[in-house]
C-alpha cells in the first residue's frame, strides 16, 4: 500500500526582508521539508523568500507545486522549473488551490499577502472547514505583534479562546518541522 506524499503551504514574502535570519529560516524550512520527505506547496514566486524556500527545497530534491496567478507571473517572476507548476486567473483561486493541495500551512515572514493568507485559513479553521495545522514561524520574532493581536482580539471579546488553538507558534524551524511530523 502506498501512501500519499505529504504537502505543507508555505504563506511567506516576496521579499527578503531586513533580517538575514528571515531568509536563513526559508531556506532551512525549504530543505527541511525536502528531508522528511514532504513536499512544498507556495506562490511559484522566485523572489524573496518564495525563491529561497523553493530553491532550498529543490536542491535537496524534494518536490514543489507552485501555484501563480497570471497577473503576478512576471512580478514574482514565475518559476517555472517547479514539480508542478500552476496558472490562475486571480490571488482567490491561487490560495484555494494552494489550500487544497496541503495537509499543513506554515507561515514565515511576510507582508499583506501572507497576512491575507494567514487570516483566511485561520478563518476557515475558526468556522470549522478544516482541520490542518497552522504553524506560525515566528524567526527572531517577527510574528510576536500578530500573536498579540489575537490575544487582544480574544481579550476584548471578539473570539473565544479556542481562536488560539487553531496555530502553533514556534520560534525555529525545527521546530515547525517537529510540528509538521508530529
Amino acid at each position: 500500500m502506498t501512501t500519499m506524499q505529504q504537502s505543507a503551504c508555505v504563506f511567506c514574502g516576496s521579499r527578503f526582508g531586513s533580517d538575514p535570519t528571515f531568509r536563513e529560516a526559508a531556506e532551512a524550512l525549504g530543505s527541511g521539508l525536502a528531508k522528511i520527505g514532504w513536499r512544498l506547496v507556495y506562490g511559484a514566486g522566485d523572489v524573496g523568500l518564495m525563491g529561497a524556500v523553493a530553491n532550498a527545497t529543490q536542491a535537496a530534491g524534494g518536490d514543489t507545486l507552485g501555484v501563480i496567478p497570471v497577473h503576478l507571473l512576471q512580478r514574482e517572476v514565475g518559476k517555472r522549473d517547479l514539480t508542478q507548476f500552476v496558472v490562475t486567473e486571480n490571488m482567490h483561486e491561487r490560495k484555494k488551490v494552494m489550500f487544497v493541495n496541503s495537509d499543513a500551512i506554515v507561515v514565515l515572514p511576510g507582508g499583506a499577502g501572507s497576512l491575507d493568507e494567514f487570516f483566511e485559513v485561520l478563518t476557515w479553521a475558526q468556522l470549522g472547514l478544516h482541520g490542518k495545522p497552522i504553524i506560525l514561524l515566528n524567526t527572531e520574532g517577527y510574528w510576536t505583534p500578530l500573536v498579540s493581536l489575537i490575544d487582544h482580539v480574544i481579550d476584548s471579546g471578539f473570539a473565544a479562546e479556542s481562536l488560539r488553538g487553531f496555530l502553533t507558534v514556534v520560534d525555529t524551524v525545527e521546530e515547525a518541522l517537529e510540528a509538521l511530523k508530529g
